[in-house]
């Protein structure tokens, strides 16, 4: 099953000890087994673009779409067997100790 990984930066949250992995082993571990097989970084909500459509015409933003303290700085996609599988990885990745990390499980399009 795939999973979209965000991982979110929240200055107001503390650190809560040491990660169990330095971010170069949890890519290592992760990618280096096939369990992640895309992700990146993402340049700050200071460059982010919002692009709405409304009444016929394109809308282009600066900024993120919501306005909020904690922002999304990188994601990756993980291919885990169910959703144990995916929470155990993203319990291991360092930003779990200071940020935040969400899984979405993927909802393909049956078409």
């Amino acid at each position: 099953m795939k999973y979209l990984m965000l991982v979110v930066v929240d200055p107001s949250l503390e650190k809560n000890g040491e990660p169990p992995l330095t971010i170069e082993e949890w890519v290592g571990e992760t990618y280096g087994n096939g369990k992640a097989t895309d992700g990146d970084r993402l340049r700050p909500p200071a460059d982010a673009k919002t692009v709405r459509r409304r009444g016929g015409k394109v809308i282009v933003t600066d900024g993120p779409f919501a306005e909020t303290h904690e922002w999304i700085a990188g994601f990756d996609i993980l291919e885990c067997a169910d959703l144990d599988e995916a929470l155990e990885i993203a319990s291991r990745h360092p930003m779990a100790t200071g940020g935040i990390i969400e899984l979405r499980p993927a909802w393909p399009l049956d078409l």
